[in-house]
């Protein structure tokens, strides 16, 4: 018998089984990633968020999916990731 598989993202974007479950969450449509916990995403699920709903094993890998962090739970990262996509625009 085999243990309970998990539905992630990988870092290339696609989905991968993991035996371990997401430790992040995210939306599909809108590309962002935060905390399990986040009042935002928690909040949105009955409005129909769950259908977009993905997960990642940490946040490097959210990154390397091309998500970004959600401004509600993760707001340092999201400050940092503001001013990265700032200065990068201005080179």
């Amino acid at each position: 018998m085999t243990g309970k598989q998990y539905k992630l993202i990988g870092p290339d974007g696609q989905e991968v089984l993991s035996a371990a479950p997401g430790t992040l969450g995210g939306n599909r449509r809108r590309k962002i990633y935060g905390r399990l916990d986040c009042r935002s995403a928690v909040g949105s699920l009955p409005t129909g968020y769950a259908k977009h709903r993905v997960f990642f094993a940490d946040e490097t890998t959210a990154i390397a999916a091309g998500y970004r962090p959600c401004a509600t739970c993760m707001q340092e990262e999201h400050r940092t990731w503001v001013e990265e996509a700032l200065r990068s625009r201005l080179l």
